[in-house]
């Protein structure tokens, strides 16, 4: 009994099946899709290139995900490329396609193969689709060769830091691992791995403490304030209040007295906002300077 052809099999058979273009075909076609937007013209230059999406999204299966994706994310890198393929130019169709393929079927890759977000950066992607293959090249036949030393040879043939490569390489070889999963303690009683992380974060009641005593000293400085003299005033914001930090020298340009002036003037401002701040708060300690 003949068993039923799958369609993704079908769909590979149909695209093997098509035929290859001559250059003068693919410029014609090319020319009519871009400047005349004719989707004959589209479907017949990437209907004739999807045995090269097949070909190059079959070099990714081994990443565990399914065929099926890898074609179809290889076939939007085919239709991104004939967007943007200049048929004036002395470059065969294929070549300029198989980067934009190759870069969307990685790209899925990369959004697909774990729930954590790996390969930001250049080199985390070019470690993540290069580990393997140069892990097994420089490891046949290294007797005694620990991990470190490894890492390090890996390191130097791509580039990048050793640190990068271990860290990568325990991404690849540990799978996901859900916070729900549930694990037994001692005592045979079960719970959630999230149960376990501990957070560095402080408290909510303290969140919560630490907001209201920062508002209250903002309403008892903005009170105090309200003793100085414009100009001490100005001084105290622009020295002490802001993030800039102003210098004695500009303030004194400012006010057309000298720094030391202003230094003075600052330092008997503080004086008065200690007192202010001390006679409606005799509990406060001043630690200002």
């Amino acid at each position: 009994m003949q068993h039923p052809v799958s369609p993704r099999r079908q769909f590979v058979r149909a695209a093997m099946a098509a035929p290859y273009l001559t250059r003068e075909e693919e410029h014609e076609l090319a020319l009519r899709w871009r400047d005349q937007q004719d989707t004959n013209a589209l479907d017949r230059l990437t209907t004739a290139h999807m045995r090269l999406v097949i070909a190059l999204a079959a070099k990714f299966r081994y990443f565990g995900l399914s065929m099926s994706d890898l074609i179809q994310e290889g076939h939007v890198g085919l239709l991104e490329a004939a967007a943007r393929f200049d048929p004036d130019r002395e470059v065969r169709f294929s070549t300029y396609a198989s980067w934009w393929i190759r870069a969307s079927v990685q790209d899925f890759i990369l959004r697909n193969w774990s729930i954590v977000r790996g390969g930001t950066s250049s080199t985390q992607k070019a470690l993540f689709f290069n580990l393997r293959r140069l892990r097994a090249k420089l490891g046949t036949g290294a007797q005694g060769k620990t991990g470190q030393q490894l890492y390090d040879e890996i390191a130097e043939a791509m580039g990048v830091n050793s640190k990068d490569v271990a860290l990568m390489d325990s991404r690849l070889s540990a799978p996901d691992t859900s916070l729900n999963v549930p694990v037994l303690d001692d005592g045979g009683t079960s719970s959630d791995r999230q149960d376990f992380l501990v957070s560095n974060e402080p408290l909510q009641d303290e969140v919560v403490g630490g907001a209201i005593d920062e508002e209250r000293r903002r309403a008892w400085l903005a009170k105090a304030l309200g003793v100085l003299s414009e100009r001490e005033l100005k001084i105290v914001r622009e020295r002490r209040l802001s993030e800039e930090g102003a210098t004695l020298e500009s303030l004194g340009e400012k006010l057309g007295i000298s720094k030391e002036r202003v230094r003075q003037i600052e330092v008997r401002a503080l004086e008065k906002l200690r007192a202010a701040l001390v006679t409606d708060h005799p509990g406060i300690v001043s630690t200002a300077s």
